[in-house]
């Protein structure tokens, strides 16, 4: 039992969880827009992850902070490390226009975590920030790479989606910002530190009810699409309800990241 607690322990800190995330809206995307599957897009995507949340994570602590190499770091460093290769190889097969997305979002972690100004601070730590630069981060990789690099025309409903991806991925930040609320300094100024849990809450539940009202504006819709919309909405709901900051790790790390790889187990069974 202590050997699996390790196992998935190093799953989640080596990012190897989140990037199966990515990993899934780039096929939820590929699916709505009727696309097809691009190996190149989904593993650029699934290996970027890796190394971009990697690098986020444990930069600071070994430039700066200077900790002590432990078994486990050395395994994330190695793994980021193969995974930067990957993602060089899959990221030369993407067609020219999208490697600048891939540059960009490159671009958009580098200031994220080094500070591009002398005796500034990154924009990790700009208050307000983080929850925008992510969510942006992520629309960008799982909507518009994938269709940019298929030369589907961007249209009303390219734009849909990607409102909807950004409320789906700013209602999970939420719940991260929710149960972080025991560890966040001050001075990050997160949408609960500013406005409470319990209003963080309904704004969330606003949001979703945002998400599943975009489907009526979309030209055509099969019931199907909309009731897997509609479910996945409510289990974001339950989701946000058992949010607290006395949540253990798992409860957003595991189990809430857990949830775009659920989206696309619904969409495929239907």
């Amino acid at each position: 039992m202590r050997f699996l607690q390790k196992v998935l322990d190093f799953y989640i800190e080596s990012s190897i969880h989140v990037a199966l995330a990515v990993y899934a809206l780039i096929r939820v995307t590929f699916l709505k827009l009727h696309l097809p599957y691009d190996e190149a897009v989904a593993y650029f995507g699934f290996f970027g992850t890796i190394v971009g949340y990697n690098f986020i994570k444990y930069d600071e602590l070994a430039r700066v902070r200077r900790v002590p190499l432990t078994d486990r770091f050395k395994a994330i460093i190695g793994l980021s490390f193969l995974c930067f290769w990957a993602t060089l190889y899959y990221f030369w097969q993407l067609q020219s226009i999208t490697k600048w997305i891939g540059i960009g979002s490159l671009f958009l972690t580098i200031l994220y975590t080094i500070p591009f100004f002398p005796n500034k601070s990154n924009m990790r730590n700009w208050s307000g920030i983080k929850i925008y630069l992510v969510v942006l981060a992520w629309v960008a990789v799982t909507v518009w790479l994938p269709v940019i690099n298929a030369h589907y025309p961007i249209n009303a409903i390219v734009i849909l989606k990607s409102v909807q991806r950004f409320i789906l991925v700013f209602v999970l930040m939420l719940i991260f910002e929710i149960v972080d609320l025991q560890f966040d300094e001050l001075n990050l100024k997160t949408i609960p530190q500013q406005i409470g849990e319990k209003k963080t809450k309904w704004l969330a539940y606003f949001l979703l009810f945002l998400f599943v009202l975009l489907d009526f504006f979309k030209p055509y819709v099969s019931k199907q699409q909309f009731l897997v919309n509609t479910f996945f909405a409510l289990v974001l709901a339950v989701f946000t309800f058992y949010a607290n900051s006395k949540r253990n790790k798992y409860f957003t790390s595991f189990w809430t990241e857990s949830i775009p790889v659920f989206w696309l187990f619904l969409l495929l069974l239907t």
